[in-house]
């Protein structure tokens, strides 16, 4: 965990502790005990999406809730459900449906109540065309895409999930997967949200079997891993993803997703809040 990570945690916890823990007690109990996760955490290097998953966890203990995010995932499913043929049609008139299809995708990422800031899907959705990518190696992604024989899309967050099936109709690959968490975490997909977009549709709807906010490989079902092993081309949505995979340099990884923190944006070369299509290939060492 990066030193600068720990005040942003502390956010995510007040904020969860708002939201569901209704007895002072139980409260700072959870506060304490968090507080000594994080103190432990710096020795042991964990990723900030194990912090995560622990939070969530110590939460949860407290509450009848199995998922803290169920009414915010589900409301943001059905919004952006009702958007889909507005996307569609304008993918479709697009002189570049490729491109539009992925601008919308990358747009669906800043649907995230993990980090403590702010978002309004509506006005971004309404400038997709207005996009600007710091990092743009999107046609090398399309050139892979049309090369590989498996090719694997790791989901990040409900609502989110809308734009993905709209850029893997528009990429029409006959051997796609779409990976989703292996249960409830902050807003992360899930296979229910998975079938409630009809994402069966378009990709062959997986579990990555671990319930991190991320795709942690060490953590992940084999049968997650028989497909994440023989794929060609991977798709990572979001910054959690990105957290857990972005040392890995024996698959073909395209990092597709805004940029929501600056310890985030000074691994990648980009600026916090900037929108990335980034290969690893490309990557440096971190």
């Amino acid at each position: 965990m990066h030193k600068d990570c720990r005040a942003c945690f502390n956010i995510q916890a007040e904020k969860l502790i708002k939201k569901h823990i209704y007895r002072w007690n139980d409260a700072n109990t959870i506060r304490y005990r968090f507080e000594d996760f994080l103190n432990k955490s710096e020795s042991k290097n964990l990723l900030a999406p194990e912090i995560a998953r622990q939070l969530n966890n110590y939460v949860k203990e407290y509450t009848d809730a199995e998922d803290l995010y169920a009414d915010e995932k589900k409301a943001y499913n059905r919004m952006i459900l009702e958007m889909y043929e507005s996307m569609l049609d304008s993918v479709k008139k697009s002189s570049d449906p490729f491109r539009t299809a992925l601008f919308y995708a990358l747009s669906g990422n800043i649907i995230d109540f993990g980090p403590p800031r702010d978002f309004n899907v509506s006005e971004v959705f309404n400038n997709v065309i207005k996009i600007n990518l710091s990092i743009d190696h999107s046609e090398i992604l399309k050139e892979e895409l049309k090369k590989a024989n498996v090719v694997l899309y790791l989901g990040d967050n409900a609502g989110e999930i809308v734009t993905d099936r709209l850029f893997i109709k528009t990429i029409r690959h006959s051997n796609m997967y779409y990976a989703v968490r292996g249960n409830n975490i902050l807003n992360d997909v899930t296979i229910e949200d998975a079938y409630t977009v009809k994402m069966d549709r378009v990709a062959r709807v997986i579990s990555n079997g671990y319930d991190a906010p991320s795709t942690l490989l060490d953590k992940c079902s084999p049968e997650f891993l028989e497909v994440y092993h023989s794929a060609d081309v991977i798709i990572s949505k979001g910054q959690g993803n990105l957290e857990g995979l972005i040392n890995v340099k024996d698959k073909k990884i395209f990092f597709l997703l805004m940029v929501k923190c600056h310890v985030m944006a000074e691994l990648t070369g980009a600026q916090e809040g900037d929108i990335i299509v980034w290969y690893n290939r490309f990557n440096h060492e971190f």
